[in-house]
């Protein structure tokens, strides 16, 4: 079954209803509070989701936000419900094939990040995608109607 492109609130709030295990692609470390890839992943953690970090670059860093780091989402043990990315879109195609060995229930391209033929290879994987939206921002708006 084809995964689905999620872009009204409806299939937004369905989709976060669901979320325990969020593993982050791009993750920035403490030394990038300011900015949103760390920002927003701090925000899920408060919020009581199971941050995974999965950073592209800084390979001192063993630990963001308190929990270990994984180099690759082919070594995260367990299921995995959404990877939020935090790559430019030119970046995002060589991830492609670890994102869906992964096999989350779904991908969150965040604001700015657009790429619809990688979007159509996750959607073929049966993976639903999310493009060009900020997590937390859905997220707030979801838990204030709530």
């Amino acid at each position: 079954m084809a995964g689905r492109l999620i872009q009204h609130h409806r299939e937004i709030d369905s989709l976060l209803a669901g979320l325990r295990r969020i593993a982050v692609l791009g993750i920035k470390p403490e030394s990038r509070a300011g900015q949103p890839a760390h920002m927003i992943p701090a925000y899920l953690l408060r919020h009581g989701y199971e941050v995974i970090p999965v950073p592209v670059y800084y390979p001192e860093v063993t630990e963001i936000l308190g929990r270990p780091v994984f180099r690759s989402l082919r070594d995260v043990p367990g299921r995995i419900d959404l990877v939020d990315v935090f790559r430019k879109p030119q970046d995002i195609a060589p991830h492609l094939d670890e994102i869906i060995a992964a096999r989350p229930r779904a991908v969150w391209f965040q604001t700015g990040i657009r790429h619809d033929q990688c979007a159509q290879a996750l959607r073929d994987a049966g993976i639903d995608v999310v493009q060009d939206e900020c997590l937390m921002v859905e997220h707030r708006r979801w838990r204030s109607g709530h």
